[in-house]
């Protein structure tokens, strides 16, 4: 997949209810579910708690979808980001040009949000067709 194309599947997400562990737009995406629909990849297991982890099992996941390891700060539109938006929390967002998708807890459905997150970046991931450093 382009870079363009992961955007656009995550932008197909914007509107599906959130569900812890969801892996169904259609049903409700959690974040990891969003990440893997629009890196078109294939679904990682749903067995992780939603907090008191440290990202591993995160970092787990991305490198069985297949995603590549790149500095946070070379992530770019079609790139995946753990961030943590709180003590023992994880959280994956797909960036886009303008921000970023991700399923949002509190609004209870998968959103797109302007500018970058404002949250600590633990890690990033690319996984289309641009090789890492491209």
């Amino acid at each position: 997949m382009t870079p363009d194309e992961v955007v656009e599947s995550a932008r197909r997400c914007v509107g599906a209810r959130f569900r812890p562990q969801g892996r169904d737009p259609q049903t409700g995406l959690d974040c990891v579910g969003v990440a893997a629909v629009a890196m078109d990849k294939t679904m990682p297991p749903a067995c992780y708690p939603q907090r008191g982890q440290d990202g591993r099992m995160f970092a787990m996941v991305a490198e069985a979808m297949g995603l590549w390891t790149i500095f946070p700060g070379e992530a770019r539109a079609g790139d995946l980001l753990m961030v943590e938006p709180g003590p023992g929390q994880v959280h994956m967002v797909v960036i886009t040009p303008t921000g970023f998708v991700h399923s949002d807890v509190r609004l209870r459905k998968v959103v797109e949000t302007p500018g970058r997150p404002e949250w600590p970046v633990l890690a990033a991931w690319r996984g289309c067709s641009d090789q890492p450093g491209d």
